[in-house]
């Protein structure tokens, strides 16, 4: 009787957690992720969360963070519900979803067929789609291009970081001014990204390798070039682009 008993309540247990699952799975991922213990970060990350039978380890730094892939875009069905951060969503604000980078981020995001550029923060977890990198809010999308088409090859660059001041109220590093240098290519092998750094400092000030490690590999980062503005770093893009090297992208370091 004591087995049976024992088995009675791992069954109640285990249809409670499926369950939840579930009510999770049709919430479409944009309620406030819960996060677990079950396996512990590395030192000084955040703890990992799981959705839809994923792990995701948020990093700890947006500094330096950049990629290209396909953007996609949620709107009314989630306007006025509850972000990952807390916050109430707003499909009009310049907002984002991204699965890994710290909450409060400020991304430039560049559309790769449209060439049109903006600038979103990030306040929520996803997209938990396939082959997207950034859920961009209604507003965002509709500046950038991707509202009819429903998605765009974009790039994203982390630029900023949203702090906390000491009144304990939101507040943004400034990124339209610090040290903006050029990332020209991200290697896993050393030599190469040796290589490259080696013909750029023929030509280019302040070439250098910028070494990360995402918790599973290391790349070693290819950058050139120092701007103290914002603004100017347009200008240098296009001198790069025109002497051949494709995917130019501002890192502020």
């Amino acid at each position: 009787m004591k087995n049976i008993t024992a088995l009675n309540y791992k069954f109640i247990y285990s249809l409670l957690v499926f369950s939840l699952f579930l009510l999770f799975s049709c919430s479409g991922g944009r309620q406030p992720v819960s996060i677990s213990t079950k396996y512990p970060p590395p030192t000084g990350y955040p703890k990992p969360y799981q959705v839809f039978g994923k792990w995701y380890q948020p990093i700890p730094d947006s500094k330096g963070y950049h990629e290209r892939g396909t953007a996609s875009w949620y709107g009314e069905d989630f306007h006025g519900k509850k972000t990952s951060n807390g916050e109430t969503y707003n499909m009009h604000d310049m907002t984002a979803a991204h699965k890994t980078l710290p909450l409060g981020t400020i991304v430039k995001v560049l559309n790769l067929d449209t060439n049109k550029e903006i600038i979103v923060r990030v306040n929520d977890r996803g997209p938990f789609v396939k082959d997207r990198i950034i859920d961009l809010s209604h507003e965002a999308a509709k500046r950038i291009g991707i509202v009819g088409p429903g998605t765009g090859s974009v790039e994203i660059a982390a630029i900023g970081q949203e702090v906390q001041s000491e009144t304990d109220q939101a507040a943004l590093l400034d990124y339209y001014s610090g040290n903006f240098t050029f990332q020209v290519g991200s290697f896993a092998d050393k030599s190469n990204a040796e290589r490259l750094k080696a013909k750029l400092e023929q030509k280019y000030k302040n070439a250098h390798i910028n070494v990360f490690d995402d918790g599973n590999r290391i790349y070693y980062r290819v950058r050139v070039g120092l701007c103290s503005k914002l603004e100017d770093t347009a200008k240098y893009e296009k001198i790069l682009t025109k002497d051949g090297y494709a995917g130019v992208i501002t890192i502020a370091e």
